[in-house]
């Protein structure tokens, strides 16, 4: 006779409903992204979540999040065919879910640089 043992495993976040690609996001300050040819990987220290990009233009827009006026524009930066705006949408509402990404608390100039 086997025994089973019963593993917990908890599940990785639901996407957050209604991303706003039109709202000013920002990169978790608790969250390091180390890039890797397939995209990058995400490591959140507070919550000690590892996700992952799995393509380099996702990442390319994680990292325009900063600078950019709002997701939509993060998105056309990095080249992303507008047809091809909900499925982002749908990535970064799965990083808005697990809290790799927040929306942005302080404004910045287009610089990247915080206002005087």
């Amino acid at each position: 006779m086997t025994t089973q043992t019963n593993r917990m495993s908890v599940p990785p976040p639901a996407p957050a409903q209604g991303f706003d690609l039109d709202v000013a996001w920002e990169l978790h300050p608790s969250v390091s992204v180390r890039p890797e040819p397939f995209g990058a990987l995400m490591y959140h220290f507070g919550n000690r979540r590892l996700s992952f990009l799995k393509t380099r233009q996702l990442l390319d827009v994680v990292n325009g999040l900063a600078t950019a006026p709002d997701a939509r524009s993060a998105c056309l930066g990095a080249g992303v065919d507008p047809s091809q705006l909900p499925a982002l949408g749908r990535a970064l509402a799965s990083l808005a879910a697990g809290d790799l990404i927040r929306p942005r608390t302080s404004p910045t100039t287009p610089s990247g640089q915080e206002p005087a």
